[in-house]
């Protein structure tokens, strides 16, 4: 079966609103076709001066596995409303960018009311997705930029880094959960547990982590792989130490362990974003798009993965929802694109 859905530029311009004296991203963005094999299409998608791969997983198998709340199926196609409509200048040509598309997900997305344990096992299932596909862009050459989908699919992404470098991943993640789960069937809230046992995950780093949202055994679990956090309330609540020195010290470590570096964001860490488990309590979107460009700018990062939007479970509405997250993800991938773009001009 077809397990990559193309971005065509027929559906790319669908997305635009065209302006007189204007050019936007989605006029001067690559799109896949899918009428060559993939491999070829990236090659020569390289060749043009591409180097930021767009990927969607539509999917909430993952959370619902994980038995939280579904949602997270719509964050790309909200995202690329957004991110097509900005301006093509000189602070970013769309010609370095390419949209692929989205992994083919519907066969294995499930009712409500569907058991984990059959859940889990199409978590399985759309990992050998994620590690292909992606292994294909990184092969390439090209860095990805995936937007989810659950944060199960951390998973898929580190251990395709690991196949095409041949080396462990260093990650540090956003997020107020650990996501260190037991192993105990896949899901969104393992994906690191499983990475590490699989050798995939060389470091790990939660930043923004809850320090009431994480069980004993998860936090046990995560000393015992030799994981590092900073809370979200040693941090935001308690001032205890700044976000600066914070990502400080984590650029430091990344760049220690002379590893690939994971670049991973939950939505779920912002103040109020409609996503799979949304906070009040959160962090701004600002100190978000912070960490992403910091991180970016100052580390082998190797690619950027945004989680868990969800537009549905906006309390305005689906509509409000796809606002929200898909002008926030838009930015988010700007603040990705900047930082490595200041680390290595693009040409």
């Amino acid at each position: 079966m077809q397990t990559l859905i193309p971005f065509t530029a027929e559906r790319c311009q669908g997305f635009v609103a065209k302006r007189e004296g204007e050019t936007k991203i989605g006029q001067t963005l690559h799109c896949y076709e899918g009428k060559a094999p993939l491999n070829e299409q990236l090659a020569k998608a390289k060749a043009d001066g591409v180097r930021f791969v767009i990927l969607g997983i539509g999917e909430d198998i993952g959370p619902r596995a994980n038995l939280g709340r579904g949602g997270a199926v719509d964050g790309f196609e909200a995202a690329m409303a957004q991110f097509c409509n900005f301006q093509s200048n000189q602070f970013l040509d769309g010609g370095h960018c390419m949209v692929l598309g989205q992994i083919a997900t519907d066969d294995l997305q499930l009712p409500e009311g569907s058991s984990a344990k059959i859940l889990r096992e199409n978590v399985d299932k759309l990992d050998e997705r994620v590690v292909e596909i992606v292994g294909e862009i990184m092969a390439a050459g090209l860095e990805p930029i995936v937007i989810g989908g659950g944060h199960n699919n951390a998973y898929g992404l580190l251990m395709a880094t690991k196949k095409v470098t041949g080396r462990p991943v260093a990650a540090v993640n956003l997020d107020p959960h650990s996501d260190f789960r037991p192993r105990e069937g896949r899901h969104s809230g393992n994906g690191f547990s499983y990475a590490a046992a699989s050798g995939a995950l060389g470091h790990y780093h939660v930043l923004g982590l809850h320090e009431l949202k994480n069980s004993q055994q998860t936090l046990e679990q995560l000393s015992a792989f030799g994981g590092k956090w900073h809370t979200l309330q040693a941090i935001w609540v308690r001032r205890e130490i700044s976000l600066e020195l914070a990502l400080k010290t984590i650029v430091e470590d990344l760049n220690a362990s002379d590893l690939p570096v994971a670049l991973e964001l939950d939505l779920d860490a912002i103040t109020n974003m409609p996503s799979s488990a949304s906070t009040a309590a959160g962090i701004p979107l600002l100190d978000a798009l912070y960490y992403v460009n910091q991180v970016a700018s100052k580390t082998p990062a190797a690619y950027l993965h945004l989680a868990e939007a969800a537009p549905s479970c906006h309390v305005a509405g689906v509509e409000a929802g796809r606002r929200e997250t898909g002008q926030s993800i838009a930015e988010l991938i700007y603040a990705y694109i900047q930082g490595r773009q200041a680390q290595h001009p693009l040409g």
